[in-house]
């Protein structure tokens, strides 16, 4: 299930809230830019389908955000716990980071937690199959995918060159939660 748990930047440990309904998850996030939306798929996406069958599913949704936000690129990615770099990869993510463009994923299976730090607060954003989230350009977040990972996510960018992060150099990120597998 979905949530949104929102923290005060001096307490890590306790919430001030967390919100398991979508609305009020979507709600909540639209009130910081933040977009989280659901699609469906136009057809049934079987295991082990490659990019091309995954985004052809979407494509509705996929080309009115292109259109709405002038994306210029859509990509799958896929991983799971048998990934021989998936330490690697999580590592990469882990540490807060801002991009110059938005950073939009829309997860098609699995879940990731996304943590967003505006102003005095972090929302911890976990998102399951059916999830889409856009972080608007220049704030501050991190991922986790977690110690076993299992998702594919559809993504979408401005900038053709793809993920492109700058660190933050804040250790805020170690401070909070992680997803717990």
């Amino acid at each position: 299930m979905s949530s949104l748990s929102v923290y005060h930047v001096s307490s890590p440990d306790i919430p001030n809230k967390v919100l398991t309904h979508f609305e009020d998850i979507a709600a909540t996030l639209a009130d910081k830019g933040v977009r989280f939306d659901r699609w469906e798929a136009a057809t049934k996406i079987q295991p082990g389908a490659g990019q091309d069958e995954v985004i052809a599913a979407y494509q509705t949704q996929i080309d009115r955000l292109m259109s709405e936000r002038g994306y210029v690129t859509v990509d799958v990615i896929s991983l799971n716990s048998d990934h021989p770099q998936k330490a690697e990869l999580r590592a990469k993510f882990l540490d807060e980071h801002r991009h110059a463009e938005d950073e939009v994923r829309f997860f098609v299976a699995g879940r990731g937690l996304f943590t967003l730090h505006i102003d005095d607060y972090v929302y911890a954003v976990l998102c399951e199959k059916n999830d889409l989230i856009s972080v608007p350009a220049g704030t501050p977040h991190w991922f986790d995918m977690g110690e076993h990972p299992h998702f594919v996510a559809i993504r979408l960018f401005n900038n053709p060159e793809g993920w492109v992060a700058k660190f933050t150099g804040d250790d805020i990120a170690s401070r909070f939660p992680r997803l717990e597998d």
